[in-house]
């Protein structure tokens, strides 16, 4: 029974190790009080005034804070998301998804703002604007788990996540939106290198359902005035993809059949 369960552990100890990290800063930094975690989000933060200083280690320091102090809400969430793809993927792989949506979205965000600033289209407060927490890594994560989705349903499943990070990215206020698209779209890609031969099984669709309800809280979680809007582009994206597939498929069909006739 013992050596059971500390085998099902293991397979997910990545996950396991980061949630533990996460709930012992946040308990650590709940202790001392918002003025100590305010120091510490502010030294973390990935903004464009830490990383011209060549403050390399918040690239690291910035996936373990929350600006908000949200680790509590976000951490069931985050766990189960984390824990279906290291089931699936090993976790190697996980680490490798997680640390490019985050490093490479922090990075491609930075480098737009620099430049936006630098243009005179934003204002120079925005270097100094805090840049911290797992999102980006997340959302990386949710986007890889495209290689495990059936072929029949993977159009919508892509068409529908990318339509509300894009909405939410372009009639939202807060560049962390264009951050989170840009995550998903690198987790997207990644999963192109990825490949799956597992079964969902019932316990892996209720941890699929809830990385599902996690992933769409961070998108909207940014601009929550937004969320009318975007979630029902996001579903009217993934029937059109679906529509579009399946017309695909059966022109293909017809296709084939009408070959098969012509050569008979």
């Amino acid at each position: 029974m013992l050596s059971r369960l500390f085998s099902s552990l293991l397979r997910v100890r990545v996950t396991l190790s980061y949630s533990t990290a996460l709930f012992v800063i946040a308990s650590l930094l709940l202790i001392l009080g918002p003025q100590v975690q305010d120091r510490v989000v502010s030294h973390l933060s990935t903004n464009l005034e830490n990383l011209g200083r060549g403050h390399l280690g918040t690239l690291l320091g910035s996936a373990f804070v929350t600006a908000e102090g949200y680790t509590f809400l976000l951490l069931p969430g985050l766990a189960c998301l984390l824990a279906l793809a290291e089931l699936l993927w090993r976790s190697r792989r996980l680490i490798q998804a997680f640390a490019l949506g985050h490093l490479g979205a922090t990075l491609i965000v930075a480098a737009g703002l620099a430049a936006a600033i630098k243009l005179g289209w934003l204002p120079i407060s925005v270097a100094h604007a805090n840049d911290v927490g797992l999102s980006y890594g997340a959302l990386a994560v949710l986007g890889t788990l495209t290689a495990a989705i059936p072929m029949r349903w993977r159009p919508a499943w892509v068409g529908g996540w990318v339509t509300t990070a894009l909405v939410v990215a372009v009639a939202g206020s807060d560049f962390t939106a264009i951050g989170h698209a840009v995550a998903l779209t690198l987790g997207i890609l990644l999963s192109m290198r990825f490949r799956s031969d597992s079964h969902w099984t019932p316990h892996r669709l209720s941890l699929l359902a809830i990385g599902i309800g996690f992933g769409l809280l961070m998108l909207v979680g940014v601009s929550p005035h937004v969320a009318p809007i975007a979630l029902p582009a996001g579903i009217a994206a993934a029937l059109l993809a679906t529509w579009a597939r399946r017309h695909w498929v059966a022109r293909s069909q017809s296709s084939r059949a009408s070959l098969a006739t012509v050569s008979a």
